[in-house]
Order: C-alpha cells, then sequence, then structure tokens
C-alpha cells in the first residue's frame, strides 16, 4: 500500500491550527470563546482565577462590594472544596462563578476521560457548596484540546478567554498591577486577574488585592463601567 503523503504545506498548516486552538485562550478551533465584549462604548469585565483563597479573595469581594463592581471568579474545584466558607462568599456577593477545573490541570495534553472528570468534578463542587451551578467555563492557562470542546457542550457551558492579563500572579508589585491594567484597557476588555493559585492552595495574591482599588478607579476615571460576563451570554 502506498503511504499517504501529506504535502508539506498542508502538514505545517494542520499542525498550525492544532497549536492555535490548543494554546490560544480565544481561539474557536475546539469551540466558540468569548475573548472579548462589545468594542462601542467604554464597558469592561474583571475577571479572577484560581480562587478561592483564604487571604486574598476576602479583601477582593470588600473592594467590589465598596465600589458596587461586578466579577466573575473561575474557581478550582478542590480549593472550593477546600475554602468552601470562602467561595460561599463569593456567591453570597452576587458574583458569576466559573469551572476552571477540578485541580487546575493543562488539559491540552489529557484525554477523554481525565477531561471530563475534570470538569464535571469540579461542577458537581461547586454547585454543591455554592447552591449555583457554572454556566461559564475557563481553561486553565486556556490550554484545550476536542475533548475539553466536547464536555463544555455537555455541561452547556459557555467558555471565556481574555483580552489581556498583566502577569500578576508574578507577583511584580501592587503599582506595577494597577499600571499594566491602565495601559491595556480598551474598551470590551475581558481583563485576566488572579485571586488564587492553581497549584498552591494558599499561594499569595494580595499583591492583586491591593491593587484592586486602583485598578478600578483608573478605569473610571476614563469613562469605563464594569459590567459582568452575564452580559456577554447569548
Amino acid at each position: 500500500m502506498t503511504p499517504l503523503i501529506w504535502p508539506a504545506g498542508a502538514g505545517a498548516l494542520a499542525l498550525g491550527t492544532l497549536l492555535w486552538g490548543a494554546y490560544d485562550p480565544n481561539s474557536p478551533v475546539f469551540g466558540p470563546a468569548i475573548g472579548r465584549g462589545n468594542r462601542d462604548g467604554r464597558l469592561c469585565y474583571l475577571t479572577f482565577d484560581d480562587g478561592p483563597n483564604p487571604r486574598a479573595t476576602p479583601p477582593i469581594l470588600e473592594t467590589l462590594a465598596a465600589t458596587g463592581v461586578p466579577a466573575t471568579f473561575f474557581q478550582v474545584g478542590a480549593h472550593v472544596r477546600r475554602f468552601s466558607d470562602v467561595a460561599r462568599q463569593v456567591a453570597a456577593r452576587g458574583h458569576e462563578i466559573g469551572n476552571h477545573t477540578f485541580t487546575h490541570v493543562k488539559l491540552h495534553r489529557r484525554g477523554p476521560a481525565r477531561v471530563r472528570a475534570e470538569l464535571q468534578q469540579a461542577h458537581e463542587t461547586i454547585a454543591e457548596i455554592t447552591g449555583w451551578a457554572p454556566r461559564v467555563f475557563r481553561a486553565p492557562h486556556g490550554y484545550r484540546n476536542p475533548f475539553v470542546g466536547r464536555e463544555v457542550r455537555r455541561l452547556g457551558y459557555s467558555v471565556f478567554g481574555w483580552s489581556f492579563g498583566v502577569w500578576d500572579s508574578a507577583r511584580p508589585g501592587a503599582e506595577v498591577i494597577r499600571r499594566r491594567v491602565a495601559r491595556g484597557l480598551r474598551p470590551g476588555a475581558i481583563i485576566l486577574l488572579h485571586d488564587g493559585d492553581g497549584y498552591d492552595a494558599e499561594g499569595d495574591r494580595m499583591q492583586t488585592a491591593a491593587a484592586l482599588p486602583g485598578i478600578i478607579a483608573d478605569a473610571r476615571a476614563r469613562g469605563y463601567e464594569f459590567r459582568p460576563l452575564s452580559d456577554l451570554l447569548a
């Protein structure tokens, strides 16, 4: 039998498409993903990944309450179980809680059974502890594969990427985080911040908490309004 030989250009294109789907958080290759809101008007959207966290999440919630700003928290199921009181506080304040897998695993290299377990276990844990079933999903690091798309559809989720992140997880300092957000802000921006550490349940995210009042003040001084991600759901 003559082996099937792909033209070099076609192979490179196929590989490029797979890599785009795996590593770009907003890529449509493995299903729709929302990476930005409407560019008409000065609206923006705050999101926090990898919580809940016993130190950083409560002051972030206090800042959001004091300023009347909504946010979406993409939570790790194992952290929700460990810090259930904090997860319930997020829900009680009326913020959207999204699925961010159970153990913050990089999904693009996982098979269908592991992908299903990660999403399903996180879904059930969040629903059980907070009383609210997630409607939205963000993959850790934005990494996805075809099995993620299948499970997202099964659970009825909308997938969110982000417009920009500021590497607040590297803890560059609260003022640096604040300046980076101000520099990246554009109409419709979905802002990626972190209230937790996906790999360390008690990881330090206090710089993000400290930066948040200034982030909100800077955006409002430029005429921006913070809206919930639920505004972007069909």
